[in-house]
């Protein structure tokens, strides 16, 4: 009985870090790529024969990957967007991908940042701070499984394709994943544009979590109230605040400015 829920649950944390691609296009850049997992391929039954679809299922075979065949309605389920899924999607395992319960387990020895995201829900925005997060010296994004932004072609795009090497890290809950890295020692900032402290004034030998908010209302009182300070970005020229994908990218390199 413990061996088939722990079977369980190590299958469950293996389909909760998939991220499936639609489209045919962004399809085909990824069964190329030589570095990211490619674990099924779903294709509509009624697509009519194309050469990009018999380059990709060329590309599947050579791979191993297991193709599957689906009616138009199942094939929706899967990608979550039958208006543009173009009759295709596949399943893909990034190698930065994991979950919270993982990166506790492997925690880092030495000093690191995170960028924790509250809500951010603009495709564009998620893709540019992954893109910012993935270039820098932070450790990772720790990113909800709800409440933001899809992790779908557009903010792969938006991304520039780092979304597949980012190391980002999937909670279920912003809240109580924050209160355990406070747990453990870290300082959880949220980033707010009246905070009388700056990001320039920290302690660089702590491990901290910056958390930033929803493009419209910043970091929620719920979420707020689970970090134990708030530091902004000073600003110049009475600049009242920044998008929160530049604000992003401050964070993440703040250490080597």
């Amino acid at each position: 009985m413990t061996q088939d829920t722990e079977e369980y649950l190590a299958r469950k944390r293996f389909y909760d870090n998939v991220l499936t691609v639609y489209g045919r296009k962004p399809v085909l850049e990824v069964i190329q790529a030589p570095d990211i997992t490619v674990h099924r391929l779903h294709l509509a039954k009624s697509n009519k024969p194309a050469s990009v679809l018999d380059e990709i299922i060329a590309f599947a075979e050579s791979k191993n990957v297991d193709i599957i065949y689906h009616d138009k309605a199942a094939l929706s389920r899967i990608s979550k967007n039958a208006k543009q899924d173009q009759g295709i999607a596949v399943d893909i395992h990034p190698k930065g991908f994991t979950d919270f319960e993982s990166f506790i387990e492997e925690f880092p020895a030495e000093p690191f940042e995170l960028i924790a995201l509250d809500r951010i829900t603009t495709p564009q925005n998620l893709g540019l701070i992954i893109r910012s997060v993935c270039a820098s010296p932070a450790y990772g994004l720790l990113l909800p499984k709800k409440g933001g932004a899809k992790l779908d072609s557009l903010v792969i795009k938006a991304s520039a394709g780092t979304l597949f090497k980012a190391r980002i890290i999937r909670c279920d809950n912003l809240c109580k994943s924050l209160r355990q890295l406070r747990d453990r020692g870290l300082d959880v900032l949220s980033l707010e544009a009246d905070a009388k402290y700056d990001i320039a004034d920290l302690d660089d030998s702590r491990s901290k979590v910056f958390v930033l908010g929803n493009e419209s209302d910043g970091v929620s009182k719920e979420v707020k109230d689970c970090c134990n300070k708030q530091v902004s970005i000073t600003m110049a020229r009475g600049v009242e605040s920044l998008n929160v994908a530049v604000a992003a990218s401050l964070v993440s390199f703040r250490t080597v400015l």
